[in-house]
């Protein structure tokens, strides 16, 4: 595994903008997963992301109980060659049924699973892996990163049209682990079933009870209990690892390790006023502004170059955001200068925001001159708008670029290769998810009780304490604005865990954005991180 990145550099001058906790503000949004429609012409999406504006299914079955299917599988048989070694596995793509408190069956869970033939299952590892939104299907982490498939896309460029090619992945970690990619509820061929309703799933705690009550029932059916486990979550995917860590441990899951993939782990600092957002993405806007040469004397290494980001925004540009409209004029004009050192964008851009550069201004400035936007999710990515004066980009590059690609290879591949046949509609995206319910009860000393947004670090670090031999590895990608790195960084680093246990958690960095995996080499560095993760976890 690469050296780990041991958070630091937050002094108290970060600490001192972002004292409110929960009550303060950052423009990390409660971002969908691909391939719900762009956000990012908006600073502070809410009117999608916080609230999914579909409607709730017209069909109540709080009043009209839906049937309740019988879970069904396809299983085939397939062999691959992963690191010179031919592997033999066994793919299921099938549905179970979660029960609620009453134990009555309402919700069918799809998923694929891969395992290896003939191992041990005592010693065997198995991985659970998921997307977010909160109300994306798992085909991304699917058709994208471990598993034993995977399409291939022209990123950082848009993928050219079909026929789409699935390839053999040479970095799939079934060597390692088997791995059951699930789909949340209401996503994919996921239903509400029997009086289940949208509601039952659409929330938070509703989420995490349903993924509990499908891993638990995975482990009892597949006589799994004593594999070492792991859960592999990207985007709100870990916001419900997080929050699974302890619901699981209460159950009597223990798991060994978390994969957190660019990682959205506190919800509550949206309140506008605060200053976090902007400390929070300039180390981003740093790595982007690298990336395409908009810094005089570019430095040969990009991970130095953000560090030198990640030191000025922990340390002269929050004690300037700190003193608001009251900084001298003297301190403005020097702060402006830096912030436009390592961001790109003029000086005189920067004081017209009064050194607050949004995500979307960013996008839409920093390639102005040349007609271009950058990529929310993947600053890699470059789009072009109708209207280059504008001040927001009106799509996401990096999310129109790869969609087709992703869904199309998806829908062939079960039907084709996995024999899964279904009369429902896949469904990328939980376009009837109603709106979702944002309260979460966390566990966590200081972190307890009842939150009106999420702040699942505290979750985490009590699953920690619990039990100290559980591990967690948060892979984030350079170019990533849709989950900034820095902001990881720091929500991980205030889980005030004792100092015995900080070196459980462990950093990866990659040249790439909020899916890590469409950069190949970012891909391979992953993999080998990931694998060499799980196999130190698993002991």
């Amino acid at each position: 595994m690469k050296a780990v990145h041991r958070f630091g550099v937050c002094g108290a001058a970060l600490a001192l903008v972002v004292f409110a906790g929960a009550a303060g503000a950052q423009e990390r949004q409660s971002n969908p997963d691909r391939p719900n429609p762009d956000r990012s012409n908006q600073d502070r999406p809410n009117s999608e992301t916080r609230q999914n504006r579909g409607q709730a299914p017209a069909d109540d079955n709080a009043e009209h109980p839906a049937p309740i299917p019988p879970e069904k599988t396809s299983v085939t048989h397939h062999t691959m060659t992963l690191g010179g070694k031919s592997l033999s596995y066994t793919a299921t793509a099938g549905t179970l049924l979660v029960r609620d408190q009453d134990d009555k069956p309402y919700g069918s869970i799809f998923y694929v699973s891969y395992t290896l033939d003939s191992a041990e299952p005592k010693s065997r590892p198995v991985s659970f892996l998921y997307n977010g939104g909160p109300g994306s299907a798992t085909l991304w982490l699917h058709m994208g990163s471990f598993g034993p498939m995977r399409v291939m896309t022209d990123s950082p460029k848009a993928t050219a049209g079909p026929p789409f090619q699935l390839v053999e992945n040479q970095d799939s970690l079934l060597d390692k682990t088997d791995l059951v990619f699930i789909d949340a509820p209401l996503t994919g061929y996921s239903r509400a079933v029997g009086k289940g309703t949208a509601k039952d799933f659409a929330g938070v705690d509703q989420d995490l009870r349903a993924f509990d009550r499908f891993i638990v029932r995975y482990l009892t059916l597949n006589q799994r209990w004593n594999s070492p486990k792991f859960l592999i979550g990207e985007s709100y995917g870990t916001t419900r690892s997080a929050g699974l860590s302890d619901m699981l441990g209460g159950d009597g899951v223990q798991l060994n390790g978390i994969v957190l993939i660019s990682s959205i782990l506190n919800y509550g600092i949206e309140v506008p006023g605060y200053d976090m957002t902007y400390i929070g993405n300039l180390p981003s806007y740093a790595a982007a502004a690298w990336y395409f040469n908009k810094i005089p004397n570019k430095p040969k290494n990009l991970s130095d170059w953000v560090q030198q980001a990640r030191e000025f925004a922990a340390g002269p540009y929050a004690t300037a955001l700190l003193a608001g409209h009251n900084l001298p004029d003297a301190e403005l004009d020097s702060i402006a200068k830096q912030v436009s050192h390592f961001t790109g964008l003029s000086v005189d851009y920067v004081k017209e925001a009064n050194l607050r550069i949004s995500p979307t201004r960013f996008r839409k400035e920093v390639l102005r001159d040349e007609r271009y936007t950058l990529g929310r999710y993947d600053m890699r990515f470059e789009g072009e708008d109708v209207d280059a004066a504008g001040e927001n980009p009106s799509y996401d590059p990096s999310d129109s670029g790869i969609g087709g690609a992703f869904i199309s290879a998806l829908h062939d591949y079960l039907q084709r290769d996995l024999k899964y046949e279904s009369t429902d509609a896949y469904r990328p995206s939980a376009e009837t998810i109603g709106e979702w319910d944002w309260h979460h009860r966390a566990s966590g000393f200081g972190r307890g009780g009842m939150q009106s947004q999420p702040d699942v670090a505290g979750d985490l670090a009590a699953a920690i304490r619990k039990n100290p031999h559980l591990k967690v590895f948060s892979a984030n990608g350079y170019f990533d604005l849709a989950t900034p790195f820095f902001i990881t960084e720091y929500d991980l680093s205030h889980m005030q865990l004792p100092a015995e246990l900080r070196g459980n958690v462990q950093f990866g960095y990659y040249p790439s954005g909020h899916m890590i995996y469409l950069n190949v080499e970012a891909l391979h560095k992953l993999r080998a991180d990931v694998a060499g993760f799980i196999t130190g976890a698993g002991k």
